[in-house]
């Protein structure tokens, strides 16, 4: 019985051409200033408990650090290589959800004025920006 050769997946045709279209897509101006801007957002989301002064709240402020991080560090992997991360932009909007919500479903502590508007703006700013990384992959894909 001769042996069939299978073609690696990453060296399939249609996967290259779909990564080359991502590659295209997270050139332009737009998806440079989402993924700065998501960044950014992930970065202040991070340091916000020090920046807006409820860092004595430590199950908010280990979350707000937890959850910025994590978005930041999605950005970094949109902003280098978004034709294999594309598959994982859904996580963003509902990590700026997350933080809308946090401040009053995080047990011990409640929600003070400076975290009742320093957490719905990030991540109302967060879902925008996730939302927007969407719609990057979405006009790489009408590209064809």
């Amino acid at each position: 019985m001769a042996e069939r050769s299978l073609l690696d997946m990453d060296q399939h045709p249609d996967i290259t051409a779909l990564r080359a279209r991502y590659d295209l897509a997270a050139e332009m101006p737009f998806a440079q200033v989402v993924s700065g801007l998501t960044f950014l957002g992930g970065l202040y989301l991070a340091i916000s408990p020090w920046v807006v002064g409820f860092d004595g709240r430590t199950t908010l402020t280990v979350n707000n650090l937890i959850t910025g991080i994590a978005v930041a560090l999605l950005a970094v992997g949109f902003a280098s290589a978004y034709s294999r991360t594309h598959g994982v932009t859904w996580v963003i909007p509902f990590i700026g959800l997350w933080t809308i919500i946090a401040p009053w479903v995080l047990p011990g502590h409640g929600a003070t004025t400076s975290v009742a508007v320093n957490n719905p703006v990030v991540g109302f700013v967060i879902i925008l920006c996730g939302l927007a990384g969407i719609g990057i992959g979405m006009m790489s894909l009408r590209r064809r």
